[in-house]
């Protein structure tokens, strides 16, 4: 068996392996890890042992990349540079990738989601961040997964999709049938321009405003946000919201931020606008 460490070939085929499994899990088709493994161990050479840790670093890895994992690879962190970079390689190759499996089957199939409800955000939580999540979100940063979410458009219009839904659900809930007849799917109908995507109502009648941002990642996963968005949140604060939804993948969860964002998230400016005057 080979020893030492991973070459990038080697990095790219157990990168593939582990998102043919997890494309499978997410859908909900059988698959056996064990012939997965015995598959690998012929191709690369590696050891059982060797080829099960590995898989647990991608699970870690993916944390950071703001992608769903396979839940029988618990992570296992201080995970090599190469590996980042050979998932960093399959990402590129294979954008919206989640969104492109078949909808029908997949066990967390949209149509079937169970209601949201807002949790905590991760700002107001006691505990400070653990080591482990201070690598996720070193990832994070270093491959900006928030700039790749914010373009995976795919992504963005199911997060929307769901928002809706459950504004309009809560609503008739709450015995507001009028008003959930009301709410407007702002994006869609009048384009990206407004500084939020949903308008929709409290139940006593009152605007509610949602700015929805979508990740398959874990809940402290960064996102971006548009001057405008930050200017209308400003401008509008009594009824914007920021509607943060994770996990997106699998079972989506769901926490609200109210502004001030700068009470809960540090803003970075990521880019300048360049003109000719």
């Amino acid at each position: 068996m080979a020893e030492g460490p991973w070459s990038d070939p080697e990095n790219d085929a157990i990168v593939a392996d582990y998102f043919d499994m997890l494309a499978d899990d997410l859908c909900g088709r059988r698959y056996n890890k064990a012939e997965h493994n015995r598959a690998l161990q012929s191709e690369i050479g590696r050891s059982r042992g060797s080829i099960e840790f590995k898989h647990c670093n991608i699970s870690a890895a993916l944390l950071g990349f703001a992608q769903p994992i396979i839940t029988g690879y618990l992570p296992r962190y201080n995970i090599q540079d190469s590996l980042k970079e050979a998932i960093d390689r399959w990402l590129r190759k294979n954008p919206e990738w989640v969104e492109r499996l078949p909808r029908v089957s997949r066990t967390s199939g949209m149509a079937e989601r169970r209601p949201l409800f807002a949790g905590v955000p991760p700002t107001l939580r006691n505990a400070p961040p653990s080591e482990e999540e201070e690598q996720v979100r070193a990832i994070a940063r270093h491959f900006d997964v928030a700039a790749r979410d914010e373009r995976n458009r795919a992504l963005g219009t199911a997060g929307e999709e769901l928002a809706l839904d459950h504004e309009r659900d809560s609503l008739r809930r709450a015995g507001r049938g009028d008003l959930a007849r009301q709410v407007v799917w702002t994006s869609r109908e009048e384009g990206d321009g407004a500084g939020y995507d949903i308008a929709s109502f409290t139940p006593e009648g009152l605007p509610r405003l949602l700015e929805v941002k979508t990740t398959n990642g874990p809940d402290r996963t960064p996102f971006h946000i548009s001057r405008n968005e930050i200017r209308v949140a400003t401008a509008r604060r009594e009824e914007w919201h920021l509607f943060r939804l994770y996990n997106f993948a699998r079972e989506p969860g769901l926490f609200e931020l109210r502004p001030p964002l700068e009470d809960h998230v540090t803003l970075s400016a990521t880019s300048f606008r360049a003109g000719f005057d």
